[in-house]
Formats: structure tokens, C-alpha cells, sequence
């Protein structure tokens, strides 16, 4: 009986640590990136490089969802404020630099 404990915990361990690893990729949010929701009515999620946070159009937009929501997003994560073509636009802009 006392070498099954062992096995039964590692069973177990190893099942929290698969759902654990299952939750993380659900989130689809890759290292160096964070994940973004974008719209005036309708929100859409968006996943963006970190290094957007440092480029002057994009913070803008973090301003404007500061000036909004403060610290309190109602999607759960960082919820920007304007019209998804907007939005677009401005991230291309991002990419082309």
C-alpha cells in the first residue's frame, strides 16, 4: 500500500499539470505578446507584440482605454476603446516599421 500513494499522487500531479498546460494554450497568447479586446460595441480579440507598448500610436490607445475604463476592463483583459479599423490600421502602421 505505501509504494501505491506515491504512484496515485504522481498520477495525480501529472493530470493537474495537463490541464494546467491545456488552460495556458487555450489562452493562445505566445510568449512576448498580450492579448487585446478592440471594438466600440462589439468587442474582438486581438494578440499583439509587447513591443507595441513603446511606439507612440499605441500608446495613445492605451491612454484613451485608461481614460475609460481605469483599471477595471469589463472583458476580463485589456480592453482598447475604438472602431476595429482603427485599430487595424494602426497596428499595420506597427508592422511595417
Amino acid at each position: 500500500m505505501g509504494i501505491r500513494l506515491p504512484s496515485v499522487i504522481l498520477s495525480n500531479a501529472k493530470q493537474v499539470l495537463k490541464l494546467q498546460n491545456n488552460a495556458k494554450n487555450q489562452c493562445g497568447v505566445p510568449k512576448g505578446h498580450v492579448a487585446v479586446y478592440v471594438g466600440e460595441l462589439e468587442k474582438k480579440r486581438f494578440v499583439v507584440p509587447l513591443t507595441y507598448v513603446s511606439h507612440p500610436p499605441f500608446v495613445d490607445l492605451l491612454k484613451r482605454a485608461e481614460e475609460e475604463f481605469g483599471f477595471h476592463h469589463p472583458m476580463g483583459a485589456l480592453t482598447i476603446p475604438c472602431r476595429e479599423d482603427a485599430f487595424i490600421s494602426i497596428t499595420s502602421q506597427l508592422n511595417a516599421l
